[in-house]
């Protein structure tokens, strides 16, 4: 994995658990809009929208670079419009950064390896 494909898996993950919350949080204004007097759903739709908006743009960046199938691709932006989907993003985008980076780490030592000899 090259580093711009780090990159954009990190910018993805690191979008993904705030997005979700942002989401959660305007789930919670739209119940307290409608049963008492408090009204913040201008300012958290517009905080979650911003945040969704980085999202899409973040994973059809990691979806071109990362060459994801297109059930991998569909899976991530699914979990983009589930309440607490993008804490699972968040999830599963270390786990697939942990291997590609474990994945390099062996490239490199079998590399140096054969270098050696």
């Amino acid at each position: 994995m090259d580093i711009k494909t780090a990159s954009a898996l990190r910018r993805l993950r690191l979008v993904s658990a705030p997005e979700a919350v942002s989401f959660l949080l305007l789930l919670v204004c739209s119940v307290l809009k409608r049963t008492t007097d408090f009204n913040a759903v201008p300012v958290m739709g517009m905080v979650h929208g911003i945040l969704f908006v980085l999202y899409v743009i973040f994973w059809a960046d990691a979806w071109s670079r990362a060459k994801w199938s297109l059930k991998t691709a569909a899976l991530y932006f699914v979990l983009s419009v589930l309440p607490t989907g993008g804490f699972f993003a968040e999830r599963k985008l270390r786990r697939e950064a942990e291997r590609a980076v474990n994945v390099a780490l062996a490239a490199r030592v079998r590399q140096e390896e054969a270098y050696k000899s």
